[in-house]
């Protein structure tokens, strides 16, 4: 699959449910009947640990956006591919455990930690978001499960094409059809590619929560997580004891063309940080007004830009297209700390400098070609949600317009599909407490979201953070909340005044800043 497809996969639809972004880093927890899976004790160095029925090796976790790395026990796991056939191909789940320092007082019920994407391997991932669970992790253990199809368990990726710019042609509906037709036959050499669903990965997950010895588990699940934990509770609530969905996506939710009103409506809100202050629309313009413009010259005639390479310190050249912009932005809109260097790269690029947006673009996809499964997210999007990508009549002035909907709607035809349980899309409608977050500016996962989830789940609370984006469980004093919640497993009694300390960042009027 060529760079075009994964980038724009990637950035400008479904992989968009996800976004790591980490701004700082007893309790009523026995159900009846239940034990601690407590880990053997170790006296040799390397030798395995137990937790259940699993045997785990020492290792470390680490992340290419991190120096540091976290110590842990891994091993893997198989489990069927195709459940109806349980003497056919194996899928080996690999699977990360992180264990408390110290074991005197480990709580019962393990946090199994959900990555986005879908597409992203829960195990590289979590580094990033670490230190939002270092209170957690005091008396908890974490598990991290390589969801099938992404990571080590048997990672559905093709290996990309040469051409590293695509014309504006290479866009249409049919070039995507083709790549995806592609992948699909590389990729069923080795998986059947109806098999790598969320039902399946809930399924995989109750069978490891089986194996180490847990009666109950806790969820985190963050962006597309959010759908494998609400799916969980539907499937298993007996063996759910508590669930966190930050920026949620509501089971009822077919994902569309959502993502284009989305941004639209998240950009309003972000630009009007500029466009509300004097020095900065005195000096910068009207934000949207210009990206409008910028785009659509981009359409008309993409540009050859001289540019300075981020990694490598080299100049080079390349073409700036209106999709690799609105692609930017969209990423730039995930982390509004960024997103306030927006409304100077729009204005310097309508001004005629691009070098700096084209800079970041290309940086930009060297960070996320590789960050996400897509042939693991085509089989869970064109199963799930194939049916509803179609392109919105309203939609053809926004930043993304219906092109990426029209593309994912070309490659789920020719996609293998699985099938989803017929209330796949019902809401979670269940006692299980819940703590659901949301920014207030979300690009793709907007608060109501998280209001629509919170209406079926009696013992829920859903927080709005301030001036925040996607994936908010790092902000302010979230993570101190978080830790209380799972303690306690009442997300009502929470005291969230913390929160009110988070506030909006000012936009950049230079590079160097905002204004004093």
């Amino acid at each position: 699959m060529s760079r075009k497809t994964q980038t724009l996969l990637a950035i400008a639809v479904v992989a968009g449910l996800v976004g790591y972004r980490m701004t700082r880093p007893a309790a009523d927890t026995d159900a009846p009947g239940a034990t601690t899976p407590v880990a053997e004790e170790s006296t040799a160095a390397g030798k395995p640990l137990a937790l259940g029925n699993l045997q785990f090796q020492p290792c470390s976790i680490s992340s290419s956006f991190s120096k540091d790395s976290l110590e842990a026990q891994c091993t893997t796991f198989e489990v069927p591919e195709d459940r109806a056939n349980p003497t056919g191909r194996k899928v080996p789940l690999n699977i990360a455990w992180l264990a408390p320092e110290k074991e005197g007082d480990l709580l019962p019920d393990p946090l199994f930690f959900l990555a986005g994407g879908p597409g992203q391997s829960a195990v590289d991932s979590f580094q990033q978001i670490a230190p939002a669970f270092k209170e957690l992790r005091k008396r908890r253990n974490v598990i991290l499960v390589d969801q099938r199809g992404t990571g080590k368990s048997n990672l559905l990726a093709c290996e990309a094409s040469p051409e590293a710019v695509s014309s504006p042609q290479s866009y249409e509906p049919e070039a995507f059809a083709a790549e995806a037709a592609k992948c699909a036959a590389e990729l069923s050499k080795k998986a059947d590619l109806r098999h790598y669903t969320t039902t399946e990965a809930v399924a995989d997950l109750d069978t490891v929560r089986q194996a180490i010895g847990a009666a109950q588990i806790n969820l985190y699940g963050v962006s597309y997580g959010t759908r494998v934990a609400q799916q969980y509770a539907m499937r298993h609530p007996q063996a759910t004891r508590s669930i966190v969905l930050d920026s949620p996506v509501p089971n009822s939710l077919q994902l569309g063309n959502i993502f284009a009103r989305n941004l639209d409506d998240a950009l309003a809100l972000q630009f009007a940080q500029c466009s509300n202050v004097a020095s900065c629309k005195d000096k910068l313009g009207d934000p949207r007004a210009e990206l409008d413009a910028l785009l659509a010259r981009l359409r008309a005639q993409p540009v050859t830009v001289t540019y300075r390479d981020a990694a490598s310190g080299e100049q080079r050249e390349g073409q700036l297209t209106a999709e690799t912009v609105a692609g930017l932005v969209r990423m730039y809109a995930y982390m509004p700390a960024a997103g306030a260097l927006l409304p100077k790269l729009i204005h310097e690029a309508g001004a005629g400098r691009y070098e700096d947006l084209m800079a970041l673009t290309q940086m930009l996809q060297s960070d996320m070609k590789d960050s996400m499964a897509m042939g693991m997210q085509l089989s869970v999007v064109c199963s799930e949600d194939g049916e509803s990508m179609t392109g919105a009549g309203g939609d053809e002035g926004t930043v993304l317009g219906n092109q990426m909907a029209q593309g994912m709607a070309a490659m789920c035809k020719v996609w293998p599909k699985g099938t989803a349980p017929a209330d796949f899309h019902q809401p979670l409608a269940t006692q299980v407490p819940a703590l659901v977050l949301a920014g207030e500016f979300d690009p793709v996962t907007p608060p109501r979201y998280g209001e629509e989830v919170v209406k079926h789940l009696p013992n829920s609370r859903l927080f709005v953070l301030r001036g925040q984006g996607h994936a908010v469980l790092g902000a302010g004093c979230m993570p101190k909340l978080f830790a209380q919640f799972v303690e306690k497993a009442d997300a009502k009694s929470l005291d969230g005044a913390c929160l009110d300390k988070l506030n909006y960042v000012p936009p950049f009027t230079s590079f160097n800043g905002w204004e004093p």
